[in-house]
């Protein structure tokens, strides 16, 4: 395994910057995710890292060294990408060895590799088949296994899941996690989609227009998200934002400020119980759960419940927000700021 540490990056394409003085290190070992909307660089990110693209400033480190001027194949990484690129006359077996075939790799080497990725990825069975014979997701697992096979020091996974069905991108996702934590390998991991990235890394790296929001935990950033973007963009449903003033003590003159609460945070009472009112505008069921869409004064509002029929559309009911879970955001930065929730009080339409 290796540390990866990229500095100062600069790419453009035909003269339009895609990634400025970006910086990110990567720690051994770890699992980091590139989450982001389609056409945020994440891909270009990972393909600089790749040097599959020329970079325009900065430089790429891996494991210490500085691999900015190498070819891709002497950079000691590993590459999956969303096409599983596979050599249809070839058997799953071929299709993992060519590569170190052609690197003149022994071949008693090349049989003890193969051997253990199949056996790893369950492919043990399939070895004499060709892809034409395969499914989907076992495709992507004779992808997955030809990187292996080249035991590098750092895995890049460009969204190798986003061809495969919910269900088989489910059973890929797991088999992924289980898999850096049997090899303890670096793993740099690019997609959009926020549950790959909440259930696989160690860390995620949210990017927006080629710039880094906020690097950390999923548990961090999920549920103190830097900005109004990230919180925007993790959930489903998304955070709440709620446009309000922060009323200060001591008689200081109140901040206009925004309020940012998870729709699990939220709590409905059919009777008012003394809470802000809000009218159901729609109800999704989701089998255990529904999400409840309120409007709130003009606000639109989500609340995450049991699914137990107890809201009805056209209904007003009393909203809780635990403050406690909440966060405020500057309404001119959209950066989080450091201040009580319990001091926020919600606008009305009127003002």
């Amino acid at each position: 395994m290796a540390a990866v540490e990229v500095r100062q990056l600069a790419v453009r394409m035909g003269g339009t910057p895609v990634i400025e003085g970006l910086d990110l290190h990567v720690h051994e070992g770890e699992f980091l995710v590139l989450l982001g909307p389609s056409g945020c660089g994440k891909s270009t990110l990972l393909h600089a890292i790749a040097g599959l693209l020329d970079i325009d400033a900065g430089s790429v480190h891996i494991g210490g060294r500085d691999v900015t001027g190498e070819d891709p194949k002497d950079r000691g990484i590993g590459m999956v990408f969303q096409s599983y690129a596979l050599y249809p006359t070839m058997s799953v077996e071929r299709n993992m060895s060519f590569g170190l075939r052609v690197a003149g790799t022994p071949k008693a080497e090349v049989a003890r590799r193969v051997a253990r990725a199949a056996k790893m990825l369950q492919l043990e069975p399939l070895l004499a088949r060709r892809p034409a014979q395969l499914s989907g997701g076992q495709r992507q697992r004779v992808a997955i296994g030809r990187a292996l096979v080249r035991e590098a020091e750092v895995f890049l996974f460009d969204e190798p899941l986003s061809n495969l069905d919910a269900k088989l991108r489910a059973e890929l996702r797991r088999e992924l996690k289980a898999l850096h934590q049997e090899l303890g390998a670096t793993m740099i991991y690019v997609t959009h989609d926020q549950v790959e990235a909440m259930t696989l890394a160690t860390r995620v790296a949210v990017m927006r227009a080629g710039r880094l929001q906020q690097v950390g935990s999923p548990a961090e950033v999920y549920a103190k998200p830097a900005n109004t973007f990230v919180g925007g963009f993790l959930g489903a449903p998304t955070m709440n934002f709620v446009d309000g003033l922060l009323v200060a003590r001591a008689g200081a003159p109140a901040a206009p400020a925004v309020l940012g609460v998870r729709p699990e945070h939220v709590r409905l009472h059919a009777h008012g119980g003394g809470f802000p009112s809000a009218q159901v505008a729609l109800v999704e069921p989701l089998g255990a759960t529904e999400i409840v869409w309120l409007d709130m004064q003009g606000q639109r509002l989500a609340a995450t419940m049991p699914a137990d029929g107890a809201w009805l559309t056209g209904a007003i009911v009393g909203v809780e927000m635990d403050l406690a879970r909440a966060c405020v955001f500057d309404p001119r930065s959209g950066e989080r700021v450091d201040a009580d929730a319990g001091a926020f009080r919600p606008c009305t339409a009127a003002g």
